[in-house]
């Protein structure tokens, strides 16, 4: 089986395909010839999930599933949410958005956030949805050199490490993504 992940973020790409079984051939956009940027114009995680796997469907006639992440803290009502890739701004940063969120919180007792994951599966012509969610809380700074995004400031809840102190097999056993990629193939595999 042949599906596209319809993403350009190569961190993610490889994380996703250590995961995937060895029947599943995975394509990324570049192997389709998509160079664009998919716009992600959805109000919310699950909206920007389908509004790409329908883009790579209509544009490309491929299967394809598609994600978003978002991390949600309590304490900011839920940002930076839909807005956690350019939560400091155009263009994307990994380390702005840290610091944007780590000022934000200085005066917060409540660190508590989550990590949600959307999966939108465009397959034969149906379309199927699976989340991941993994709960935790934001540490007061930086801690690791593995992972990326907010991995180095997000401590799952019941661990000690931040996401960036795990390998990626550690990580995938308890993140949101690998929560929901596990729902993804369990349902591929029927």
């Amino acid at each position: 089986m042949k599906l596209v992940f319809a993403t350009h973020n190569k961190n993610k790409f490889n994380e996703v395909q250590t995961m995937l079984p060895s029947h599943i051939e995975l394509l990324s956009l570049e192997d389709i010839g998509c160079t664009e940027e998919i716009e992600e114009t959805g109000d919310t995680i699950d909206e920007n999930a389908i509004l790409k796997a329908e883009y790579v469907k209509n544009n490309y006639g491929h299967d394809c599933f598609a994600d978003d992440t978002g991390l949600e803290v309590d304490s900011l009502a839920g940002a930076p949410g839909v807005f956690s890739a350019r939560y400091a701004g155009e263009p994307k940063d990994d380390n702005a958005n840290i610091e944007k969120l780590l000022r934000q919180l200085e005066k917060q007792n409540d660190r508590s956030a989550r990590f949600k994951t959307v999966i939108a599966l465009n397959l034969d012509g149906r379309e199927n949805l699976f989340t991941g969610i993994c709960q935790g809380v934001i540490l007061k700074e930086r801690i690791g050199s593995m992972g990326f995004g907010y991995d180095p400031v997000f401590q799952p809840k019941g661990y000690t490490k931040s996401f960036a102190e795990m390998n990626m097999d550690e990580k995938s056993v308890i993140s949101h993504r690998g929560i929901a990629f596990r729902e993804l193939i369990e349902y591929l595999s029927k």
